[in-house]
């Protein structure tokens, strides 16, 4: 049995979960509301303010589906009563990172500046220009903006200069040595 599936999500007071006949289960919440379809087999069951994802059978399909069911409800659960954030870190001589009205321009290098505008529901603060935290209910979108943030500069192994993520160890080689 999945360890994840078998855990119950307890609903926090001021989330509403609806759970609707094709399987579609929209949440509501102080932060957002957030809407998602899963595999039609699995079962949400829900009992006052605890939520439970039950598996129709053994075979292989449910047993991977189970365990990811429940991993991306409690996810949208979490999402809109806390939200999610990303720290990221700008390490180099000359690198940094501004807000221009909602706009992210990076400065890292290029012979031009890089601009991101995030999409709807997501929020980008820079609190120093080295810092960058992309702030947002979908832990989904929220990974995936900063994800594409860091692949503009990745960091480097020789030197460690580029963008990474808040406590991102990056293992460092040792550079070529004279005669």
């Amino acid at each position: 049995m999945s360890r994840v599936g078998k855990k119950v999500i307890e609903v926090p007071a001021g989330v509403t979960v609806t759970v609707e006949e094709n399987n579609t289960v929209t949440v509501k919440g102080p932060k957002g509301e957030l809407t998602r379809q899963f595999h039609k087999d699995m079962k949400i069951e829900q009992e006052g303010n605890i939520i439970t994802v039950v598996r129709p059978s053994e075979s292989k399909e449910h047993r991977t589906n189970h365990g990811t069911t429940r991993a991306l409800l409690a996810n949208m659960v979490t999402g809109v009563s806390e939200g999610f954030t990303r720290s990221l870190e700008l390490i180099g001589v000359g690198y940094r990172a501004q807000l221009q009205g909602k706009k992210l321009v990076l400065n890292v290098g290029y012979s031009h500046p890089v601009e991101f505008t995030p999409e709807e529901g997501l929020e980008v603060e820079v609190p120093s220009n080295t810092k960058i935290i992309v702030k947002g209910i979908s832990k989904e979108r929220v990974g995936a903006l900063a994800s594409n943030i860091r692949d503009v500069r990745p960091p480097e192994p020789y030197k460690g200069k580029g963008i990474r993520y808040e406590g991102e160890f990056v293992r460092r080689k040792e550079g070529k040595t004279g005669k």
